[in-house]
């Protein structure tokens, strides 16, 4: 059997409650990593080293960069975030599905190194329920509401190049439908090449017995 993990991208438009399905995800089952970020910016209070983020500096992240080191970065107000490889890779070694939570750019990145990683959409069922949960959150003016509901029809555009989307209208339901796709996934003809070998050498013993 093979014991890889899959590298599972998780995106969706900001409202869309993928922070708290993450978070539900990883109470609710142990065989999850969730993939952390390097940055470039100072950590804030309560923040760890190794646990909300990798915080390096600019010059260790850009050499970073020049070894090919990071499956995606981007800059954010003159600070760098990105994805470390080795991370991932010794996560999905272990075993671990690892999930890395990620805006659509970001997502398209990860796909074109690791074509073999599954992309998964997060949604609200309608555009009302987004506003609603945006407006409903209390924390950002219409103003700020609006140029994510703006930011969200720009992002519609680039569903098509994810596997799945998931409909986050319940919560456990939602976390539930996301396990299993990541779970059936791991009997793809692609990621059980190596059974298939293998059933296919002992059914060749059984027809030269029969010979």
């Amino acid at each position: 059997m093979n014991n890889k993990g899959i590298l599972t991208v998780v995106s969706g438009f900001s409202g869309a409650g993928k922070g708290t399905v993450m978070k539900k995800l990883m109470e609710n089952y142990d065989n999850y990593a969730l993939s952390i970020s390097m940055t470039t910016r100072a950590p804030r209070t309560g923040e760890t080293h190794g646990k909300e983020y990798f915080f390096s500096t600019r010059e260790e992240f850009e050499q970073k960069i020049e070894a090919g080191q990071l499956l995606e970065y981007a800059c954010y107000c003159d600070n760098y975030y990105g994805t470390p490889r080795e991370y991932v890779e010794e996560q999905l070694a272990a075993g671990k599905d690892v999930i890395l939570e990620i805006e659509i750019q970001g997502a398209l990145k990860i796909k074109q190194q690791c074509p073999d990683c599954l992309l998964l959409f997060v949604t609200p069922p309608s555009a009302k329920e987004l506003e609603k949960r945006l407006v409903g959150r209390g924390t950002e003016t219409m103003e700020v509401i609006s140029k994510r509901l703006s930011r969200a029809t720009e992002e519609s555009e680039g569903i098509e190049a994810y596997d799945y989307i998931v409909i986050n209208d319940d919560l456990e339901a939602c976390v539930k439908e996301l396990h299993s796709i990541v779970q059936n996934a791991h009997n793809t003809v692609e990621r059980r090449a190596e059974f298939i070998k293998e059933i296919r050498e002992e059914l060749k013993q059984f027809s030269k017995g029969a010979k």
